[in-house]
Parts: C-alpha cells; structure tokens; sequence
C-alpha cells in the first residue's frame, strides 16, 4: 500500500471500494486495448503468416485507414516526389445559387501549419497525406476503386475534403460536390548531381463526388 507522508494511502487505493473497481476494470481494458492494438499492428507489417492469412480481413479492418504503416521515407527506395494534394468544391449559397470554387492546394495548408511551429499537429501532418496514399493504394490508373478498401478510401478522403473546403463557409452554404487532384512533381536534384530530372507538373484528377450528409460532420471523419 502506497501512503503518504502523514501516513494517508495513495493512488488507487485511497479511492472508495466501487472506484477502486472501476479503475481497476479501465486499466484493464486500457491493457487489453494496447496488447490488440500491438498484435495488429504487428501482423500488418509481418511476413505473411498462417495467423495473418487467417484473421487477414480482421486486421485490414483495423489497421485502415488510420494506422496504415508507410516505410517511403527509408532507402532503397525513398519517396523522391512532391505530391499536393488539391480540392474544388461546388457552393449552395443560401439563396439558392450555386458557384465552384478555385482549385484549393489543401497540402500546402497543412504545410503552412506546420512550419516553425515547434509541437505540429499530428492531423496536420499526417491525415491528407495518408488519406491520399490510402485512395491511390486502392484504385487503378482509372480511378476505378480495387476490393472494398478502395470504397473505404473514398469515403475516408471525401469526408476530409468536405469538410475542409467547408471551413469558412457563410451561415446557409454548403458544399454538394467536391473534385480532388494530385499535383505531382519530382524532387530537384542536387547541385552537384550530373542528373536530369524532369521536375514539370503532373496531374491526376478524379471525377467530382457529390457530398452526402455524413461527408458534414466530424462523425463521419
């Protein structure tokens, strides 16, 4: 038993019975919670493994897309391109009308919120751009989605956008349709590198989607 220095217990135990139980019951699922969560994970970035193989779906449907994992920044291979990713979006102003937007850069944005800023927002950081990994990593060169993950993906992706270009809206508008695209561009080589590397502008555009109520709302990200 842990007291203080008047000899009064601490912690847990200086909560009456019915709390001590229920700390007891939250530390335990919090346990419970962690061990999960580390196996899945582990599994996902396993070789493929009887275990895997069998509860495969299981651990997709945890790990995505959330905790998806993403190795680019290490050699042989390291990602070697600047991807923006950049939204439009169609307005119902109040009065009925209807007017789109420009072309707006969301990850330049997110990179604007992060510079100098010493303790950056893991959202900032991490969830469009791993949104977009996430979509690309499910749809062809179509845009054609690939299993069930790449509906997940588009949902997960329309949701950040929508809600997105709503920020700032007028009382009355909304936002009823939405088109992404990538701006890809290869990374300059060094000064003192003999390489040549075309640095222009690619883009991939996808079709406008049309914004459903759960696109609006913090729930449905």
């Amino acid at each position: 038993m842990s007291r203080g220095a008047a000899g009064a217990p601490r912690g847990i135990v200086a909560l009456s019975f019915p709390y001590q139980v229920a700390a007891a019951i939250a530390l335990a699922l919090i346990g419970v919670l962690t061990v999960v969560h580390l196996s899945m994970v582990f599994l996902h970035v396993a070789p493929s493994n009887t275990v895997s193989k069998q509860y495969g779906k299981a651990v997709d449907d945890w790990i995505y897309p959330e905790f998806e994992q993403n190795w680019k920044l290490f050699a042989p291979n390291p990602l070697q391109q600047n991807i923006d990713v950049q939204a439009r979006a169609e307005i119902r102003t109040k009065s009925g009308g209807v007017t789109t937007t420009g072309w707006t850069d969301l990850s330049a944005e997110d990179g604007a919120s992060l510079h100098h800023n010493p303790l950056p927002s893991h959202v900032d950081q991490n969830e469009l751009r791993r949104a977009w990994d996430f979509f690309t990593g499910s749809h062809n060169n179509d845009n054609q989605p690939i299993g069930t993950r790449g509906n997940l993906s588009e949902q997960y992706i329309r949701r950040i956008v929508t809600l997105r270009m709503s920020e700032g809206l007028r009382s009355g508008s909304t936002v009823e349709r939405i088109q992404v695209r990538s701006a890809t561009s290869s990374v300059k080589a060094p000064p003192w590198s003999q390489e040549k590397i075309d640095t222009r502008v690619s883009y991939r555009v996808l079709p406008w989607w049309a914004v459903v109520p759960a696109d609006r709302t913090e729930a449905g990200r």
